[in-house]
Formats: structure tokens, C-alpha cells, sequence
């Protein structure tokens, strides 16, 4: 397939996007959680693009990522730095699982020699964005908190024609970074998200989410979160299936709609993969679409207005992923999912950008 120019067939929204990298560059980020410092962690930038991913798709449509997280494949296609971090039992060490090229598929054959004859956990999935949104497990060691990492070996897949590693998350596995201060959306501005998930792996444990959450970790009120929510929790009763249903985690309630009222529009996605997509103005509108990850276009489960008490928005700018927004300090997570990739990005995304996205996750192959 020809590469398109996904400038010129999205409708840019006005806003300013990013810089490109400059060629050659190195930035070297610094890791801290819990006071621990951990492994340096260095990107690179090459000198051209090998691919068009999702983040060069946001960005495009004048909403450009502030967080770009997958343990499967590269976001951007000039992206050839590091995915995520594993750490080995048998001897404490960690190493970082990059890219086999530019844009490309995860080197699932470095972690499988890194922890050949032992086990290994999932310790942080890096930021690829530049913004250093690095999502640590929440538990000693880590972000702090009382979870632990996922296994890194539970589920394997493959992306296009390579081999991966899916972030497969148990009861008491879950990730968190305070974003606040780099680049993360806060109070009533506007923002959008995206992640692959599962819909084999799932429960109605609370909450397999991914997205804006509390700096506190603890349950601030209504609009103080704004994740997308993955489950087959039915919080307010009346929901149609049995799910899985792409929601809204906007604090204090799980929102299939615009209101605690079962949404018709709403379905269950029980494929293998699944696309879930959510944005928010701040102030008057949200939107939650879904669909098959392997094929077709998205579906509109809601378009409108925001839950009475949630206008405006009270971000707090952290990132969860895994659990819900009052987890993990004295509690643990129950719930479980499957990530692959996701992003969170400055702006409320066009339609049409988000079309272009779940094009791109369709031509990622995944299987």
C-alpha cells in the first residue's frame, strides 16, 4: 500500500501540531519512580521516516500525542527507541525491548533471549512521544503503591508478520504516572485517547482503564478522571448484552452515554481485538466509539452532551493504565485486560482523524 499523506486528508482542527524530531537527535530521559532512580532510558530519532503511525495521524489533525504507549509496535513512524522495560527473577536485572526498525514491530527476540530460563515481569512502558509519560506498575519499586508488574510472557501475538508481546493484565497489575506537568491535559481542556484492547480477556472487576486520572489516587469527585473504561462492569443497571462495552471512567461512575441511563447505541466487543476510542471538549461534549481491531470502521456509541456534574471537566493530568483512579496506595486492583497500544493527545480529535487512526490499526495486522 502507498504511504498517504495523512496531512491533506484530515481536516486539521486549527491547532498548532509538534515540531518534527530533528534528524539524528538523542534525547536522554531519566527515569524516576518512588524516589528510585531507575535505568537511563534513550531515544533516537533516524534521519527519515519508515511508516505513518497513529501519533503522526493525531498530529496531522492538529491534535498531536502527549503520551504514546504500546508493547507491540512503534506509533510513530520515525519512532526506533524503546518500548518497555522487563525485568528478570533470576537476577533483578532489567532490560529495554525496542523496535526491530524505524516505525516498526516490537524485537520480541530480545526479551525472549533476556529471560531465556527465567521468568520476567513488565516493569514500565516507555512514553514515545518525548514527553517522558513513562508508565511504571504501581507497587514498591515502582510507582509506589501495593500492585506488582505484569508477566511478561503471558499472551504473544503477532503484528503484521512479527512477533510480539501483549501488556496482559491480571488482578493486581497496573500501571500509573503523574503527567501533570508533561503535557498531560488538565481541568477543562480538551483531550482525546485511543487503546487496543481484548475482548476475550475481560471481567467486571473494577476497572481496567486507560487514560487521565487522579495525582492523588484517590477518588476526587465527578470529571476528575477521563479514561476509557473496558470491562463488563454495568455500573447504573439496564445495560444491554453482556458486554464487553467501550465506557467513560469519568469519576465516581462508569458512563455509557451522556447520562446514568443505558445508552441503545451501546454493544458488547467480543473480538480478539478491539479498538476504543474516547474524547472530551472540558466543557459540554464527549464522544466513545469502538469496533473490531482487524477490520471495518468505527462505531458512534455516543456523541453529546457531558453527564449533569461533570461540565466542566477537573482533570488531574496522571495516567493510569489497568485500574481505576483510586488504586493503589493501601488497595489493589481486580480487574483485568489486555493492552497493546494507546495514546492520549492534546485537543479533541476530528472524526476523521480518528477514522485515519483505526485505518492504521487495521493495516497493523494484528493476529
Amino acid at each position: 500500500m502507498p504511504r498517504m499523506n495523512w496531512s491533506a486528508v484530515i481536516a486539521s482542527s486549527g491547532a498548532p501540531t509538534v515540531p518534527r524530531r530533528a534528524a539524528g537527535r538523542t534525547t536522554k530521559v531519566v527515569f524516576v519512580a518512588a524516589g528510585v532512580l531507575a535505568s537511563s532510558l534513550t531515544w533516537s530519532a533516524p534521519a527519515s521516516a519508515a511508516a505513518t503511525g497513529p501519533c503522526d495521524i493525531y498530529a496531522a489533525g492538529g491534535t498531536p500525542c502527549v503520551a504514546a504507549h504500546s508493547t507491540v509496535r512503534a506509533l510513530y513512524g520515525s519512532y526506533n527507541g524503546s518500548l518497555y522495560q522487563v525485568r528478570r527473577s533470576s537476577d533483578n536485572t532489567t532490560r529495554n525491548i525496542g523496535v526491530l526498525s524505524p516505525g516498526g514491530a516490537a524485537n520480541a527476540a530480545a526479551q525472549d533471549s533476556f529471560c531465556a530460563g527465567t521468568s520476567c515481569v513488565i516493569t514500565v512502558v516507555l512514553d514515545q512521544s518525548g514527553r517522558g509519560n513513562h508508565l511504571a506498575y504501581q507497587g514498591p519499586g515502582g510507582a509506589g503503591g501495593s500492585d506488582v508488574p505484569a508477566k511478561a510472557t503471558s499472551e504473544s501475538l503477532t503484528i503484521g508478520t512479527n512477533k510480539a508481546y501483549s501488556l496482559y493484565i491480571n488482578a493486581r497489575n497496573s500501571y500509573w504516572r503523574n503527567g501533570s506537568s508533561s503535557g498531560v491535559p488538565t481541568g477543562s481542556a480538551p483531550e482525546g485517547m485511543y487503546m487496543v484492547t481484548s475482548g476475550t480477556h475481560v471481567n467486571n472487576g473494577c476497572c481496567f482503564d486507560y487514560g487521565n486520572s487522579e495525582t492523588t489516587r484517590k477518588a476526587d469527585g465527578p470529571g476528575a478522571m477521563d479514561a476509557i473504561n473496558f470491562s463488563r462492569q454495568c455500573w447504573f443497571g439496564g445495560c444491554s448484552g453482556s458486554g464487553p462495552w467501550v465506557q467513560a471512567d469519568l469519576e465516581w461512575g462508569l458512563f455509557p452515554g451522556g447520562s446514568t441511563s443505558w445508552n441503545p447505541n451501546q454493544r458488547s466487543f467480543t473480538s480478539k481485538f478491539v479498538t476504543a476510542t474516547l474524547k472530551n471538549n472540558g466543557t459540554t461534549r464527549f464522544a466513545i466509539k469502538g469496533s473490531n481491531a482487524q477490520s471495518g470502521g468505527l462505531a458512534t456509541l455516543w456523541d453529546g452532551s457531558l453527564p449533569r456534574g461533570y461540565n466542566p471537566m477537573k482533570k488531574q493530568g496522571a495516567i493510569v493504565l489497568g485500574s481505576g483512579g483510586d488504586c493503589c496506595n493501601g488497595n489493589t486492583n481486580i480487574s483485568i485486560g489486555t493492552f497493546y497500544e494507546g495514546a492520549i493527545v492534546a485537543g479533541y480529535p476530528s472524526d476523521a482523524t480518528e477514522n485515519a487512526v483505526q485505518a492504521n490499526i487495521v493495516g497493523a495486522g494484528y493476529r
